[in-house]
């Protein structure tokens, strides 16, 4: 293509990128040889493309011969239109018609006189494409923002998308699409935006310019309002005239404005220090216009900056030609009246007016805008017209209606400029010299502007006119001019707004008539349940009592709110606030307007003045007296929510079925909505200092419902000094509308929904971000009140405890303030880090603008690092955490990383500064290293649901005074539960794995020796050790498994892993010494059974010859009797053999087995374990001797005279002292001894060494773990010589049965029937197959079987009791029992329960075992399972037996035992018998053993199945009831005050605690004086100043709240909630007769509200302690 350009100079279109135009070709070149001049015809020759417009194409020809005159036609064409054009022949040709962007082919010929043709020239011209238009931007974001535009006609290929801020560019990008969103913009920043069609050639259109005004075309009211308060604080001028570029249409922007607030002193201000504060709409103040009047060489927008600036601080207010991209065609702003404000501060030296005054600019020719000059004319105090030249248009300046002066600047410098004309219109004007500024030839610019500025200045001083611009819209609505809030939306809004203000004369009479609730009633409220968790004024009185009171007055106070009528206030809010989604915001903006009206004149002084006195700290009275006004005079939506808010909680006391509750249920999802649709909560009132939990919580709840599943949430929270701008940051951070007006300052704290995009959710994991903004600490509200600091404290501790990362603004030069912040800062990080939680941080420093701030404030930084150590350990010792020494120990911080330097908010001195850029580029800094610590959370994001119990957690701890020692939360105890039931899952899989092992190395211990072996090792020993090896090999692999698992677990995300790291430790140490105990009872039981089995060698080889010697005889017998050739009667067989029989017995020698003494090895094991304690020990085990112990029950009796009496009194006045705290011990340290004797007794073993071991390590081990009383050396030994003595003469039974029945003789005589039944048939050649077959069955194969059965039986019925929730956790099994006892609701039940735990709880498992089994077919599930794995066993033996060369039917049986004997213990003696006199076929034998075998399995299902539970359960060898009980009683230990049971997880925790603590009157506690129950509950007591005695202290008293100097391992938590301990209350209630004469006590003195406790309310406490709602 042969490139072609432009010829012409186009001045007034610039043409954008301009690519070759054209392709011009000749079909014939220019080397060709000429034609005949007759009939030859020249091509139009070089044609040129000179022009290509949008629609038009104007192209140039080098005419070869100008003699002859030809006729030019040019053809064109594209896909879509065609055309020709005929014309003289010229040197240029202009193509009009054409369609924008498109690809045109152009054929030109000329065409002779004669008709006669030229070679065609072609070419194609690509049209101008057209810009894109009507650019939207339909969604502004603080970060992004979305636009779309019309296709403009053409083949667009795609289109160039240019984002340019203060002239430098931002970003392009390209798109094919309409649409585009562009992100990572920052926060507050004007940017312009320009939109290019680009065509497949790469020939772009002219752009198209969107302006902040014409995004306001595209916008909606409420971000045309947003976005006028933010062009207004940039000092940009905003719209006030904005018309419609396609309907002509312009309209009043008052809506836009409404929010609007300006701040200023005037010079008559001055001396007071006064200043004026108004929403800028109902402000009358001069407005000064500015127009043009045709063409103007003055830059009018740019005189209007210069007059506006001081020589200090220029700012562009307007857009003007000069600036970058001011000179773009105007294609919507024209028409546009803008508006801004200058305000003085008061400083003569700065001011350029002295007094306010509005300054309108309109853009265009007045001449095409003749509404929007007939406004102005008759709004302004003042119009000043630009001109250039006077004409006929100068007419327009005399059919006004002008209300105010008429000035006419023009430019003497301008060639069009014309005196006598301008004199002609002043004439007809009838203006002086005064009213007509000129620009002389040789004045400059500020020469000018000073003269300007002095004739504005002339005519603000001095004017009547002034006129808000609220009362401009009736000049608006008669000139035709629409106003923004003519809609019926926001018209119904403010109707309903205004009814509601309207009524407003006295703030503080309205308050107390309208919103009767939340004023003096809720603050009372507050202080009563502050006093209930607190329990400051007990002073003497009863606790209970004193709690009960305090619910009446709250009672009461419930009851007074709701005789309250809703006030017609309220009534007409809530109505509001269900309208429409549109009208209900318009409605909410009205309200904020309405009352931000009311109070501020009210507020803003009385905040100066609160100020002001702060100076001087000796006003403290004065400074009362005016926060009171303060909080008196304050009123705002917050108010009315707050109204709402208690309205519902005051209608919860009602019962659920009256009216006027059912009326309010709604009430919680309508905030919801709102909250939904972006409106703020108020989660902290800041008055009361206090949270409605259950108005909050409610909403919350509904709005989980409306948004789940996508209910995932992380927390951003600001803390800092008040008025340091954490409202503002958060606004400038997030887009949020925190109220930031300096007369209305943040109190309590305020949370607020973001929701986060799709592309930004995946790197946050989160569905919603909350914000929470809250009130300064160290305010100056309470910086003079007694509960100053308590106060900050909590509402930091609240809100840090909610937060995912948290923002400490820093904004002051005090080091003394800044100590007192970070010291409660933390304070609240230290208490999250204690109770589970460890939110982010990151400091913000403001006001530092230096952009070598980061390094220059290194020193600083490790000051303040030094700082928050210093604060860590003081904030430790305060908490008596003082292993945190340094604020790294608290949290994650890095002084390089964690530390933000922000520059000021104002570029300048207010009230006429603009924003500072840089602000809002540091601040989006800060954002986005926010939401990179936010994507890098190792812990899972909060739904909504347990950000609620958070909140709720968090607020009932900090209303206590130590707030770590009573948090209570249950995603915390969730977490915790969830990790008992994964613990205790690996440990049964530990222990049950093992209970495998040893049953299946019992076995081979039992099978040693027999024909059962297969590898013969070469002694037992030998096979212990290889045993004990093979044990300890197992349980190290189990012990890292256990770790392993441990450590995995930890590493998981979700599930609040992190809330529990503190117990991973506990847990840890639990799986040691898990591993500890099964080691030694897996090798005492492997030793126990090896030495067993080696005992019983000797008496096998004695049995096994005697069985050998009696087949021997009985061969000779028949031998004898057959050679009689006599057929012989069974009778006489009989008789040979009994013959032969006596003379075998007489034959034989039959040593009586000598049975050893127990007894004295018992006492050689006693006095071992005792020699450890001493020679005291020694000496008293040596007073009496074990035979003399034991007889009778065990009775511990105080020594001396002293503790004889002590115990007597202790008995007559039924109090349990050391004494009876010892027998209680005794005794249930006998009872599970005794239990343990009695298991091995059932088990008919022999006695081994191991077991009195076991027993000395139980009672060793109960000693120790009972902590709480002092165990005495006289009271242990005499307790193990009890328990020894008794157990030595069980066990000396035992022995002595296990040798009477394993004597020889007797087991030989017992089967004198069969050898003798054996000889009968082998006499006669009888076959035995069928009967041998049945005997192997029924004598060793069955009852082996069952005891496999038996040995398997119980691990399963532990897994399967472990599968429901109750044997679960230790929590569940407490839950469980507790509500067990509340379905019996049985005095009996509760009594054995309180007094005898351990044996209720045995018990109580039991019965769970037996209900669970009580359907023999459960149990019968396992049973046959182990039967059905026997049966396969022995038959896979048989079949395996088959297959090998056995000579006869012994070594068949031989080889059959063998494949078993890893499985089933065969009795050796029957199957000794079974050998002898066995003539039966090895082939029918094996065919009778399968069907007996399978009979037997048959005959053993059927009993199995009608087995009761209770029978089972004695013949297993794990009893489940012990293991259950073991696992779920956890550690033993019991509450020192009220006995409730420790619920801690694993057995070796540091820290014991309880979820449900009694009164201690359940426990026998009493009143020493009236021997009366008490109704005193440890919960409650450890936050009093009352005292308890015990032994531990010496009988002296002792405060409760000091009980961790004497039961350190204990954590006594008060209440979760007030009512959490209803459950004992109702119970002693109930019960309280009964108790006392059982404990032969008087009867308690119940407070009130415990009698009105009822069951189901029980019911509901336990529920909520045990986290199981």
């Amino acid at each position: 293509m042969a490139e072609s350009a432009p010829t012409m100079d186009n001045s007034d279109e610039d043409l954008y990128n301009v690519p070759d135009y054209s392709t011009p070709y000749c079909e014939e070149g220019e080397n060709s040889p000429p034609r005949p001049q007759s009939d030859y015809v020249p091509p139009p020759g070089k044609v040129t493309v000179l022009n290509a417009g949008q629609e038009t194409v104007s192209l140039g020809f080098s005419l070869p011969d100008n003699s002859v005159k030809y006729t030019l036609q040019l053809d064109y064409s594209c896909n879509t239109q065609s055309g020709s054009l005929v014309t003289e022949d010229s040197s240029t040709v202009k193509v009009e018609g054409l369609n924008p962007g498109t690809e045109y082919t152009f054929s030109i010929i000329r065409i002779a006189h004669n008709g006669k043709q030229s070679k065609a020239t072609s070419l194609s011209v690509f049209t101008e494409p057209s810009p894109p238009v009507q650019i939207t931007v339909y969604q502004v974001g603080s970060e992004s923002l979305c636009l779309r535009w019309d296709t403009p006609a053409g083949e667009v290929e795609s289109y160039i998308v240019t984002c340019c801020s203060e002239g430098d560019i931002v970003q392009e990008l390209t798109t094919d699409t309409d649409n585009l969103t562009l992100s990572n913009l920052n926060p507050g920043v004007c940017y312009s935006l320009q939109v290019s069609a680009q065509l497949r050639n790469g020939r772009k259109s002219k752009p198209t310019v969107t302006t902040v005004h014409t995004i306001f075309l595209c916008s909606d009211g409420f971000v045309m309002q947003e976005m006028a308060l933010k062009m207004s604080m940039c000092q940009f001028s905003v719209p006030l005239l904005l018309p419609n570029c396609d309907t002509k249409q312009c309209t009043l922007m008052l809506w836009a404005m409404r929010d609007i607030v300006k701040k200023y002193r005037p010079q008559s201000l001055l001396q007071s220090k006064g200043f004026i504060e108004q929403r800028i709409v109902l402000s009358e103040l001069p407005m000064i216009s500015f127009v043009r009047l045709g063409e103007c060489s003055l830059s009018k927008s740019e005189i209007l900056n210069k007059l506006l600036s001081n020589s200090q601080q220029y700012h562009d207010t307007f857009v003007h030609r000069d600036m970058e991209c001011g000179d773009i065609p105007r294609k919507i702003s024209n028409g546009l009246a803008e508006i801004t404000w200058y305000l003085p501060c008061g400083n003569k030296n700065m001011d350029v007016f002295s007094e306010p005054v509005a300054v309108t600019n309109l853009r265009g020719d007045i001449a095409l805008f003749e509404t929007q000059f007939s406004f102005l004319c008759q709004t302004s105090a003042a119009v000043f017209v630009f001109f250039d030249k006077c004409d006929s248009k100068c007419e327009l300046l005399t059919n006004q209606h002008h209300k105010g002066q008429i000035f006419l600047v023009g430019n003497h410098q301008s060639k069009h400029f014309n005196l006598n004309a301008l004199k002609k219109v002043a004439t007809k004007l009838g203006l002086t010299n005064s009213n007509i500024l000129l620009k002389a030839k040789h004045m400059n610019d500020a020469d000018f502007v000073k003269t300007l500025r002095k004739t504005v200045s002339n005519v603000v001083e001095n004017t009547k006119m002034k006129m808000g611009i609220e009362q401009m819209a009736n000049i608006a609505h008669e000139l035709g001019i629409w106003v923004d809030e003519d809609s019926s939306e926001c018209q119904t809004a403010k109707k309903n707004a205004d009814a509601i203000t309207a009524e407003i004369q006295n703030i503080l009479q309205y308050k107390e008539a309208q919103l009767p609730s939340q004023g003096q009633i809720w603050k009372e409220l507050t202080c009563l349940e502050k006093e209930e968790f607190r329990l400051r004024k007990v002073g003497s009185e009863d606790i209970e009592k004193y709690k009960s009171d305090l619910q009446v007055q709250k009672t009461k106070l419930r009851e007074k709110q709701n005789s309250y009528d809703m006030s017609n206030a309220m009534t007409c809010f809530i109505n509001a606030i269900s309208s429409p989604g549109i009208e209900r915001c318009y409605f909410l903006k009205w309200m904020r307007m309405n009352l931000d009206n009311v109070s501020r004149e009210k507020l803003s002084g009385l905040r100066e003045q609160y100020k002001e006195k702060c100076k001087d700290s000796e006003n403290k009275e004065e400074i009362k007296d005016i926060d009171k006004q303060l909080s008196n005079s304050s009123l705002g939506t917050e108010h009315f929510f707050r109204e709402m808010g208690q309205i519902y909680e005051a209608s919860l006391s009602l019962p659920e079925t009256d009216r006027s509750r059912k009326q309010l249920q709604h009430l919680p999802e309508l905030c919801a909505e709102l909250l939904l649709d972006g409106f703020p909560l108020e989660l902290v009132d800041g008055d009361a200092s206090n949270i409605p939990l259950r108005w909050v919580s409610d909403v919350l709840s509904k709005l989980n419902d409306l948004v789940s599943p996508k209910n995932k949430i992380l927390v951003v929270t600001v803390l800092g000094v008040q008025s340091t701008g954490k409202s503002t940051l958060l606004n400038t951070m997030f887009g949020v509308q925190f109220a930031v007006s300096s007369g209305r300052c943040t109190r309590g704290a305020f949370m607020l929904l973001i929701r986060v995009n799709e592309d930004v959710k995946k790197v946050l994991n989160c569905d919603f971000i909350v914000i929470i903004d809250t009130e300064g600490l160290k305010s100056p509200e309470l910086a003079q009140l007694d509960n100053s600091h308590e106060h900050d404290n909590e509402l930091a501790t609240l809100v840090v405890g909610l937060s995912d990362i948290t923002i400490i603004n820093i904004a002051m030069e005090n080091s003394t303030e800044m100590k007192d912040i970070l010291q409660i800062v933390v304070h609240a990080f230290l208490r999250m880090k204690e109770v589970g939680k460890r939110p982010k941080c990151q400091f913000v420093h403001q006001n530092v603008s230096d952009v070598s701030a980061h390094e220059k404030n290194l020193r600083d930084r490790k000051l303040l690092l030094q700082q928050l150590n210093e604060m860590t350990q003081a904030a430790a010792k305060m908490e008596k955490k003082e292993e945190n020494k340094s604020f790294t120990d608290v949290m994650e911080y890095s002084p390089d990383t964690g530390n933000w330097y922000i520059p000021g908010l104002w570029n300048g001195n207010p009230p006429m500064a603009p924003v500072n850029a840089g602000y809002s580029e540091a601040v989006y800094e800060l954002k986005k290293n926010i939401i990179k610590i936010l994507g890098s959370c190792d812990s899972s994001a909060n739904d909504i649901l347990e950000f609620t119990e958070w909140m709720k957690s968090l607020w009932n701890a900090v209303k206590h005074e130590n707030f770590i020692f009573s948090f209570r939360n249950s995603l915390v105890a969730d977490a915790y539960m969830r990790l008992c039931t994964e613990f205790n899952k690996w440990e049964w899989e530990f222990r049950k794995e093992m209970y495998t092992w040893v049953t299946k190395s019992e076995t081979r211990i039992s099978n040693y020796g027999t024909v059962a072996v297969k590898s013969e090792v070469s002694d037992m020993r030998e096979l212990l050790t290889h045993l004990k090896s093979e044990a300890c090999t197992i349980l190290s692999k189990w012990e890292t498994k256990l770790l392993d698992n441990l450590t995995q677990y930890f590493k998981q995300t979700d599930g609040h892993v992190y809330l529990v790291e503190q117990y991973r430790e506990d847990f840890a140490n639990s799986a040691k010494s898990l591993r500890q105990e099964m080691e030694r009872s897996v090798l005492n039981q492997l030793t126990a059974a090896a030495d067993i089995r080696q005992g019983m060698t000797e008496l096998d080889r004695i049995k096994e010859n005697h069985t050998k010697e009696l087949e021997g005889r009985v061969s000779g017998l028949i031998e004898h009797c057959r050679q009689k050739k006599v057929q012989m009667t069974d009778k006489e067989l009989d008789k040979e053999f009994d013959k032969m029989w006596k003379q075998m017995v007489n034959d034989l020698s039959f040593s009586k087995q000598k049975a050893k003494d127990v007894i004295t090895s018992v006492s050689h094991h006693l006095r071992d374990n005792l020699s450890r304690k001493g020679s005291h020990a020694c000496q008293l085990l040596s007073q009496r001797s074990m035979t003399d112990c034991g007889q009778e029950p065990f009775t511990y009796t105080a020594e001396g005279f002293y503790k004889k009496v002590k115990h007597k009194l202790s008995t007559f006045f039924n109090i349990e002292d050391h004494v009876m705290a010892l027998q209680k011990t005794a005794d249930h340290i006998a009872m599970d001894c005794t239990q343990f004797v009695t298991e091995k007794l059932e088990k008919k073993n022999n006695y081994h060494e191991t077991y009195i071991q076991e027993i000395l390590h139980m009672i060793d081990e109960r000693l120790h773990n009972n902590q709480d009383v002092t165990i005495e050396i006289e009271f242990e030994v005499s307790l193990k010589q009890y328990i020894c003595a008794f157990a030595a003469r069980e066990f000396q039974k035992m022995h002595e049965e296990f040798i009477q029945m394993n004597d020889p003789y007797r087991c030989l005589n017992q089967n004198k029937e069969k050898f003798c039944a054996d000889f009968k048939d082998v006499f006669h050649d009888r076959d035995q197959c069928q009967k041998k077959a049945e005997e192997f069955t029924n004598r060793c194969l069955e009852p082996a079987v069952v005891d496999f059965v038996n040995r398997s039986l119980g691990p399963d019925i532990i897994g399967e009791m472990q599968t429901s929730q109750q044997f679960s956790t230790r929590m569940f099994f407490q839950y469980s029992v507790l509500m067990d006892l509340l379905t019996k609701d049985d005095f009996e039940n509760y009594q054995s329960y309180i007094c005898s735990y351990e044996k209720y709880v045995k018990k109580w498992t039991l019965d769970q075992i037996v209900e669970r089994f009580s359907n023999p077919s459960t149990a019968f599930k396992f049973e046959d399972q182990h039967l059905q794995s026997s049966v396969r066993s022995i038959n896979n033996a048989t079949n395996k037996a088959k297959t090998k060369q056995s000579g006869d039917l012994k070594t068949f049986v031989k080889n059959v035992c063998q494949e078993l004997g890893d499985k089933l213990v065969i009795s050796q003696d029957a199957l000794g018998a079974f050998m002898i006199l066995n003539n039966a076929d090895q082939e029918q034998f094996a065919h009778w053993l399968t069907q007996c075998v399978k009979e037997m399995a048959n005959a053993l299902g059927e009993k199995f199945k009608h087995t009761n539970i209770q029978v089972k359960l004695k013949k297993l060898h794990v009893n489940p009831q012990n293991e259950l009980f073991t696992k779920l009683i956890g550690c033993g230990n019991q509450c020192p005050f009220c006995k409730a049971p420790c619920e801690a997880g694993g057995r070796f925790h540091t820290e014991h605690w309880t979820s449900l603590h009694r009164p201690e009157g359940l426990g026998r506690y009493r009143f020493c004086l009236t021997n009366k129950l008490t109704t005193d509950i440890c919960s409650s007591s450890v936050i009093t100043e009352a005292q308890f005695q015990c032994e531990a202290t010496n009988w002296t008293f002792h405060p409760y709240k000091r009980y961790k100097e004497i039961f350190s391992n204990w954590k006594i938590q008060p209440d979760g909630s007030l009512q959490a301990s209803d459950y004992w209350k109702y119970v002693m209630a109930k019960f309280n007769i009964q108790f006392a004469k059982a404990y032969n006590a008087k009867p308690a003195d119940i407070p009130l509200a415990w009698k009105i406790i009822t069951r189901k309310q029980a019911e509901a406490s336990i529920n909520e302690s045990f986290n199981n709602t």
